[in-house]
């Protein structure tokens, strides 16, 4: 099917355009409360200062909220919280069996693992909103001027629920694009806010090559590389390993199961965006202690970590490489998909089941990572090289891009999926009219 069939099919499918509409409606309304202010905060002058340190953790924030940090709109604090909730989540499961046992448990361990998600959630808001209106209050503009312009309990509580409202508001309207629209509805703010940034940096380089700072060929270098870039990303997103599985024949009451053939896929990039996520904001720690508090330590550590630098690079692709082994070894386990294809008389041809398959899952997920965090790290290394050698008046970094391009293909994945169940359910109506 080309791209016009594609096309004429989604005008045709009623379910996937009121989909669609739902999905851009919630995307607008986004759009829309990243504007509504923080009450109590000097805006003209929190500006001045976020440019000032551009280079800290809230820089790295504010490409996940869209520009909202920028502004400090009561969603300044964007889905990070939730997403860092979800992750605590999941890593407790390698500590406290019994959140393991909620994610086995079907819908209705699912529903209980998202209540405790929203309730860490809100805790996360609290404190972090509590934090940033205390530390807001000690701040000044570069010019001098104050952030806030009535500090005190009155500033701290209000800042404080309205941070945690907004993020909480977010992830209601998250939730109902993820139920009625496509694709996951926390993940599409996150594209939303990304993308929008896109706009500004195509104008600044628009204005760049007619003040004559960049030529022409300099601009289409620039642009063949980065679609190689993009190109790359796609390509390693979609690679997989995939394994066949065999399921032996078996009698269950008259009738033969099994006999059958498939396939266990183990992506090459299965720790998504979380790896450089984590060491992003490990690194980018000491600069901001060093915003907020005045101490030539932090300072000097900021100084010699900063984005760029070589110490810098290195140190964050040996994390990105060790969070790489570390949350795939949390989101996988080869010993329970062993126990599983046992269980359910599949085996790997030449493989015996059990332990032997265990290993055997083990040493190829071991080589495909080792593959998928060098593919990570590079991605997340090469954006600072463009912008510190080749002067670049934008910054798209390698997780911004990685989550791009993660979002998009899922999104094709599930029209794609809509219109082959369209296809099905025509093809069915059509046999029962020829069998009548």
């Amino acid at each position: 099917m080309n791209g016009r069939e594609n096309l004429l099919s989604l005008a045709n499918i009623p379910e996937l355009k009121r989909r669609l509409f739902y999905l851009f409606l919630g995307l607008a309304i986004y759009r829309f409360s990243i504007h509504i202010p923080t009450p109590g905060i000097n805006g003209e002058a929190f500006l001045s200062l976020f440019q000032h340190a551009s280079g800290t953790i809230f820089g790295f924030m504010d490409i996940f909220s869209g520009g909202a940090l920028r502004r400090f709109s009561i969603c300044a604090l964007g889905v990070m919280p939730y997403i860092s909730a979800s992750i605590i989540l999941q890593l407790m499961t390698v500590v406290y069996p019994t959140i393991k046992e909620l994610y086995k448990e079907g819908p209705e361990g699912k529903r209980k693992i998202a209540y405790y998600t929203r309730y860490l959630t809100v805790l996360i808001c609290l404190i972090q909103g509590f934090g940033i209106a205390i530390g807001l209050e000690r701040m000044t503009a570069p010019n001098g001027v104050p952030i806030v312009s009535d500090p005190g309990w009155t500033f701290r509580i209000i800042t404080t629920v309205s941070l945690t409202a907004g993020t909480m508001f977010l992830v209601w309207l998250g939730e109902q694009m993820t139920e009625h629209g496509i694709g996951n509805g926390i993940s599409m703010i996150i594209f939303s806010g990304i993308v929008a940034g896109i706009f500004p940096a195509i104008s600044r380089t628009i204005k760049f090559v007619q003040t004559g700072e960049f030529s022409v060929f300099y601009l289409l270098l620039i642009l063949v590389l980065l679609i190689g870039i993009l190109a790359f990303t796609c390509f390693m997103e979609m690679s997989q390993r995939r394994i066949p599985i065999h399921y032996a024949r078996r009698q269950v009451g008259r009738q033969v199961v099994g006999g059958q053939t498939s396939y266990l896929p183990l992506k090459i990039n299965t720790a998504g965006v979380i790896p450089p996520i984590f060491a992003s904001a490990i690194l980018m720690f000491p600069a901001t202690l060093a915003s907020f508090v005045p101490i030539s330590v932090f300072k000097q550590i900021s100084e010699f970590l900063r984005p760029g630098a070589i110490l810098y690079e290195t140190i964050f692709a040996a994390l990105i490489v060790f969070f790489c082994y570390f949350y795939t070894a949390v989101v996988f386990n080869p010993k329970e998909v062993a126990e599983n294809l046992k269980k359910w008389g599949g085996f790997i041809p030449g493989i015996r089941p059990g332990k032997a398959t265990e290993e055997f899952l083990d040493k190829v997920l071991n080589r495909i990572t080792f593959i998928g965090a060098l593919y990570v790290a590079f991605i997340c290394v090469i954006p600072s090289f463009f912008i510190t050698k080749l002067n670049l008046p934008f910054y798209f970094g390698g997780t911004s891009l990685l989550i791009v391009v993660g979002v998009a293909l899922d999104i094709m994945g599930q029209i794609e999926a809509h219109l082959i169940s369209r296809q099905y359910e025509s093809f069915i109506k059509q046999s029962k009219l020829k069998i009548k």
